[in-house]
C-alpha cells in the first residue's frame, strides 16, 4: 500500500475515533480491518494502527495548537472530518519527520477535498499554512 493510502486508511480509522470512547477504539480498529472495505496486509495494519495510536495519544496537544491557529473559530465548531484531517496532517509536520511540510498539506488538502465539504480543501490549507510559516 503506498503513502497516500496509508494515510487516508489512518484518517479514516481518526474519523472513528470521533464517535467512539477510547476504551472503544481497540475493537473499532479490529473492526476497520475486518470490514473488507480495502486490503492492507499485516505490515500495513501495524502502520496504520500505529501511526493512528500516536496520533490519538497526542489529541490535547495537536487540538491545543489547531486551536491557537483558529480564528473566529473554535475548535468544537470544526466539522469532524475536518478535525480529523487536521489533527493528522500537524502529526506529519510535528513529529514524523519522513513526511515533509509540504506533502502533509497537499496530501491533507487531497483528503479534505474528496472527505469534506465544498470548502474544505482551502479552509484546511489556510489552517495548515501557518504551521508551514512557523
Amino acid at each position: 500500500m503506498n503513502r497516500r493510502s496509508l494515510r487516508e486508511q489512518v484518517f479514516k480509522l481518526l474519523f472513528r475515533a470521533e464517535f467512539n470512547t477510547p476504551e472503544e477504539m481497540p475493537e473499532q480498529e479490529k473492526f476497520f480491518f475486518e470490514s473488507g472495505d480495502f486490503v492492507a496486509t499485516p505490515e500495513d495494519q501495524a502502520k496504520i494502527s500505529e501511526k493512528c495510536t500516536k496520533i490519538l495519544a497526542l489529541i490535547p496537544e495537536l487540538d491545543q495548537e489547531i486551536s491557537e491557529k483558529l480564528e473566529g473559530w473554535k475548535i468544537g465548531r470544526l466539522g469532524k472530518v475536518e478535525l480529523a484531517i487536521l489533527r493528522l496532517a500537524l502529526y506529519e509536520i510535528r513529529y514524523d519527520d519522513d513526511v515533509p511540510t509540504g506533502a502533509a498539506i497537499n496530501e491533507a488538502v487531497e483528503l479534505a477535498k474528496k472527505f469534506g465539504q465544498d470548502n474544505s480543501g482551502q479552509f484546511i490549507n489556510g489552517i495548515l499554512a501557518k504551521f508551514a510559516r512557523q
